[in-house]
């Protein structure tokens, strides 16, 4: 009953093919005939409209001519010719294809699963299931030979497919049944891949060669025993490789070149690491020119480099310089910067190509960065800097340079993908601080690769600088995080190297010289701001962060300076290095505030006022401090002293600079501060500073006070009559000039 059901279905099935069959050919019919109507009544039409658009051509030509720009008409044969879009050709691929993708994947596991049944029930043994495999595959790709002609795409896959089970049963009968031997498996991988390659230009088909490509790259795996015979697989890789110039040449078929250099710099990385060897550096220099001659196909027909042409050029330059100097180190060869200099003439020599023509366009740009980063390489390994910081560092800076010649989008999104990996290489290289010891001045590996991060990121800086407006605003949030992150690195890289080599010295000391350090900094930053192209928000958040730090410095650094001078660890000189900082502070306040947004909130004179008055009061109590005693036991009566009797004389006569200084610039946030302050030192006074006064104290400081007071509030009145005068003279002026008013 079984198969009377499973005869009836397979009739079934094939008297609906054979109807659905004739469906198509009749729609297909119809389409090819309405395609020639539809030519027919094109070229009639293109017939009527060709004078007409020839010369509304011309006179655009001629209008784009006047309006374009000389330098531009020029550099027109150097522009970047226009690049396929290799997303949507994809998913417009997979849409339309989808179904055949599932059914062949499908197909392949279905026969897997029928062959394994039949293993179960003992139906065949390891032989024949190997040679049911590679008829199964063989069957299909013949299958896919007949249907070329009218199913080119669908051919190619089910030819893929064919393939697939090909491999796989060469696997399984290696590895599974020992059939073979490796050798004669290797043979029979290599044969499969041979055909797909020579089926595939014969096809002309790209996808097949994908199938190929992949094919071949992984058949080592497949037969792999887990003994490394690298000479013998990388022998195979490059033979691979050169076969695939050779079509990518034929064909123009640039995924299959990517594909290559992929599954390459996978296999030559994985080998440098686990059995770093003189002979995988071979290896590495016939990849190069294989990848190298692959990136300049372009170049030699048409003498252009397209995007994915020139982020060849960059990474094959720059992975084979990784892997052959890691091998250098590793192995304590010398020269190192031997390779590094090689391919700089290389790339040298087509820079000077580039200019000997005059042709100063994107190829000479590229050429000439690519040059002058290698170079830069070789210069700064050969100072034993860190290799993969020290390479990426480089090569983002190169990244952004390209594309500040291009503006290609695909070379700016791998600057932002690339500069954070610079940044963590680089923390990892700043660990080390903390276990090498007795590491030189700056002259140290791990201060060299800093140098390189930092006058890289200073470059990446400037460049980002000279974009023109609409880039800056198009890339505005990015912009901002890199100038941040930027100013980052630098400051950390400098202020460890620093701190490094004063950690024997007192936390006070320690604290104090990198607090001195960051003022410095920020001021640099600020005195720079122009410059570096810094936005005013950002501007005004360095002061903040500025004007902290004071607070900072003078607060707990200065306090912990005199306890340490005090108990004989710092040399009193010392506290001469920690008053530097009103260098940066005076012309902050004199030059730099003034120019300034800061002062466009209110907030932001009382955040100045306080800076002004801790800064002052705390000097001013630390000299007080120095300067009448060299004991620490004593320090305690002192500022007891101080608190009571001078602090509020200090303060009522800032009160009254700022009361005096609102007044006269008109400022009313000034004289909040000065009232504020003065109310707080009253306050103050007789709330805790009388009580703790003997008598002739407080009648001094009474009589003090008193008088700073009264001189305060005479200049207030005069200020305010000079104020009313003005504003009286000036109404009469008006007047005068107006006897209408009169």
């Amino acid at each position: 009953m079984e198969n009377f059901l499973l005869i009836i279905l397979i009739i079934a099935f094939i008297f609906a093919y054979y109807t659905f069959s004739k469906k198509i050919s009749y729609l297909e019919d119809e389409i090819s005939e309405l395609r020639k109507n539809a030519n027919k009544s094109i070229q009639l039409t293109e017939i009527k409209e060709e004078k007409t658009t020839s010369e509304v051509k011309f006179t655009l030509d001629k209008d784009i001519q006047e309006v374009q720009p000389i330098e531009q008409q020029i550099s027109i044969s150097e522009e970047i010719p226009p690049q396929k879009d290799w997303v949507a050709p994809i998913f417009d691929f997979l849409k339309q294809n989808i179904l055949t993708i599932i059914g062949i994947f499908t197909l392949v596991l279905g026969i897997g699963y029928f062959v394994k049944y039949a293993i179960d029930k003992n139906w065949i043994g390891e032989t024949s299931r190997a040679g049911i495999g590679f008829l199964i595959g063989g069957g299909i790709m013949l299958t896919a030979h007949f249907l070329r002609k009218n199913y080119a795409i669908f051919s190619s896959i089910i030819t893929g497919g064919g393939i697939a089970i090909l491999y796989f049963t060469t696997t399984i009968a290696f590895r599974e049944y020992h059939l073979f031997t490796q050798n004669f498996a290797f043979i029979i991988t290599c044969i499969i891949t041979l055909i797909s390659i020579l089926l595939s230009y014969y096809y002309k088909s790209e996808t097949l060669i994908i199938f190929s490509l992949f094919g071949g790259f992984l058949a080592p795996l497949m037969i792999s025993t887990g003994q490394s015979n690298y000479p013998f697989l990388f022998t195979y890789i490059m033979v691979l490789n050169i076969g695939m110039l050779i079509i990518a040449f034929l064909k123009q078929w640039k995924s299959v070149g990517w594909i290559a250099f992929i599954f390459t710099n996978i296999y030559l990385f994985y080998w440098t690491l686990e059995k770093p060897e003189i002979l995988s550096i071979y290896f590495y220099i016939i990849a190069y020119i294989i990848f190298y001659a692959f990136a300049l196909q372009s170049y030699i027909k048409k003498n252009l480099l397209s995007t994915y042409d020139i982020l060849m050029l960059v990474l094959i330059n720059f992975s084979s310089i990784i892997g052959i100097v890691y091998i250098f180190n590793e192995l304590e060869y010398e020269p190192v910067i031997i390779f590094p200099i090689i391919f700089a003439l290389i790339n040298g020599l087509l820079l000077l190509k580039e200019y000997n023509k005059k042709a100063f366009g994107v190829s000479y740009s590229v050429f000439t960065g690519i040059t002058v980063s290698l170079v830069t390489i070789a210069f700064a390994l050969q100072f034993k800097t860190h290799l993969i910081t020290t390479v990426w560092a480089i090569e983002a800076t190169l990244l952004l340079f390209i594309w500040k010649k291009t503006n290609l989008t695909i070379f700016k999104l791998c600057f932002y993908v690339l500069f954070p990996l610079v940044i963590i290489t680089q923390m990892v290289t700043w660990a080390e601080y903390y276990t090498a010891k007795n590491l030189n001045i700056v002259f140290n590996p791990v201060f060299l690769t800093s140098s390189v991060t930092v006058i890289t990121t200073l470059a990446n800086l400037i460049l980002l600088k000279k974009l023109p407006e609409t880039q800056k605003q198009d890339n505005s949030f990015f912009e901002y995080t890199f100038k941040i992150l930027s100013f980052g690195v630098i400051y950390v890289a400098l202020l460890l190297e620093i701190i490094y080599h004063i950690s024997g010295k007192p936390w006070s000391f320690i604290f104090s010289i990198g607090l001195l350090f960051s003022v410095y900094y920020l001021f640099i930053i600020l005195l720079f701001r122009r410059k570096l192209d810094i936005n005013k928000d950002f501007e005004t958040g360095l002061i903040y962060i500025f004007l902290f730090l004071l607070m900072l410095n003078v607060s707990f650094s200065a306090s912990g300076i005199v306890t340490s001078i005090l108990v004989k660890k710092i040399d009193i000189n010392f506290y001469a290095v920690h008053l530097l900082y009103w260098i940066p502070f005076i012309y902050t306040l004199w030059k730099i505030l003034p120019e300034s947004d800061f002062f466009k909130k209110e907030i932001a004179y009382w955040f100045a006022s306080i800076t002004f008055v801790t800064v002052i009061s705390c000097e001013l109590y630390h000299l007080y401090i120095l300067a009448n005693t060299t004991d620490i036991l004593t320090v305690w009566k002192l500022e007891k002293h101080f608190s009571i009797l001078y602090l509020p004389i200090i303060w009522a006569i800032l009160s009254s600079i700022f009361i005096y200084l609102g007044l006269k610039k008109n400022i009313s946030e000034l004289n909040k501060v000065g009232f504020a302050l003065l109310g707080l030192m009253i306050l103050k006074l007789y709330a805790y500073d009388v009580w703790q006064m003997d008598n002739v104290s407080r009648i001094i400081a009474f009589i003090i006070l008193g008088i700073i007071l009264l001189l305060s509030s005479f200049m207030f009145q005069r200020l305010k009559n000079i104020i009313k005068n003005l504003v009286d003279k000036k109404d009469d002026n008006i007047e005068n000039d107006n006897p209408e008013l009169q």
